[in-house]
């Protein structure tokens, strides 16, 4: 729990910059000035020796904080309240995008598995990719009673199939569908704000999950139940908004101009008109209006195939989808239909009979598509040929119509959880 006060022997680092060499540099951000700004002024006015950091004004220690590298900042809420108050301020994110330190990037959280006895790290891969980007890794220093209390007596396992979905201008969530608490971390100062979240109303698995409208809404991933779940997370509560037109198992989530997309999968339980086994649903989207509650006419990818990844940029939904020897790419335009457009540039021999694709993919602001692609073969149904790879990172930049290899994932985050931020 932070401190009432914060002594500066440990970061008096920090006020070595507080102040640009160039005044006109400057940046005024109106916060409030605390007691302790006047601490260092004697009854004569003459200014006297702080003897620790709490007597600088709030802006001053604002303009400090602001300047803190971000591998540093998770460990800084926990100094002392005052500290943690105005990094979570809307003054402090202010600061930061204006010296150009928050930049559209993408997020990796590692989930280490049950039992593993790993803990929690992230990743960030800055963009626009530049020759010099390279993946940032930093620990993510979660408390295990927070672990404990998300994975209902489990731990950390109960990560290892979540979704993470991130809600400007500063939440990541981790919703796990599996019958435990979801969890809440900051994208600026990584664990520096995590808490535990409501659970979802039902358990799922592989499931569909995105944000529209600054809500999170899941579906599938459950034969049970074909209910669309909407998070709201000033009242941290979960509700029912909806029922599926079918429900689907092992689909995709995504949100774009307001609505809600269900993509892939299988639809199970006789959903879909089908009888009690599994109806191919693989390469339909089912589309909700989250203002209205309605259901748009399903759409359905024009060359088949199975869609294995979606997001949303914008207005549009662009998704993956796996031709058993290829792969191809596609956005929707509203009314206008399915675009196609170029396909991932995979390795030799990735893509193919026997083969397993797996996708995962994340808007970053209004003009980038990431791709997190691994591919593993079958067993017993792949060539020796075959090329089987993980956490092969691929961008797209929508203007410019091109796909980009940047920097692979290390090991330790080839199945990661991965949202587009900015942090």
């Amino acid at each position: 729990m932070a401190a009432e006060s914060c002594h500066s022997r440990s970061f008096s680092w920090l006020v070595k910059s507080c102040v640009p060499a160039d005044p006109g540099r400057h940046i005024s951000v109106p916060v409030p000035i605390s007691s302790a700004a006047a601490a260092g002024i004697s009854a004569a006015g003459v200014t006297e020796p702080a003897a620790h950091i709490d007597a600088l004004p709030d802006d001053l220690l604002l303009e400090c904080l602001a300047r803190v590298p971000r591998a540093s900042l998770p460990p800084l809420p926990a100094v002392c309240r005052r500290f943690a108050d105005l990094l979570a301020s809307d003054a402090f994110l202010h600061l930061r995008r204006a010296r150009g330190q928050l930049r559209p990037s993408l997020l990796f959280l590692s989930l280490p598995d049950r039992g593993s006895g790993g803990s929690f790290s992230q990743a960030l891969l800055p963009l626009p990719l530049q020759p010099e980007n390279q993946v940032q890794v930093t620990s993510l220093p979660l408390p295990q009673t927070l672990l404990l209390q998300c994975g209902g007596g489990g731990g950390a396992g109960f990560f290892s199939h979540a979704r993470a979905v991130f809600l400007p201008p500063r939440s990541v969530f981790l919703v796990t569908g599996r019958g435990a608490n979801n969890l809440r971390v900051d994208a600026v100062t990584g664990g520096g704000f995590a808490r535990a979240c409501a659970r979802t109303l039902f358990p799922r698995k592989k499931f569909a999950a995105a944000a529209v409208g600054g809500r999170i809404y899941v579906a599938g991933g459950s034969a049970r139940t074909g209910a669309v779940e909407e998070y709201d997370p000033a009242a941290d509560a979960w509700r029912v908004v909806a029922e599926c037109p079918r429900r689907r198992y092992g689909c995709v989530g995504a949100g774009a101009g307001g609505v809600f997309y269900v993509a892939g999968g299988v639809a199970v339980s006789g959903s879909g008109g089908g009888s009690d086994g599994h109806v191919c649903a693989a390469g339909s989207v089912d589309a909700l209006h989250v203002a209205s509650g309605a259901w748009a006419r399903p759409r359905a990818l024009p060359a088949g195939g199975c869609v294995v990844g979606a997001c949303g940029v914008g207005e549009h939904l662009y998704v993956v989808a796996s031709h058993a020897v290829e792969l191809s790419f596609w956005r929707l335009q509203g009314r206008g239909g399915w675009v196609a457009l170029e396909p991932p540039p995979m390795p030799r021999g990735a893509v193919g009979i026997g083969m397993a694709v797996r996708v995962a993919m994340a808007g970053i602001g209004r003009g980038t598509v990431a791709a997190v692609v691994s591919a593993a073969a079958v067993r017993g149904g792949a060539s020796a040929t075959a090329s089987a790879f993980e956490g092969m990172v691929l961008v797209y930049d929508v203007a410019g119509g091109k796909w980009s290899r940047a920097p692979d994932l290390p090991p330790g985050f080839r199945r990661a959880a991965c949202a587009g931020v900015e942090c």
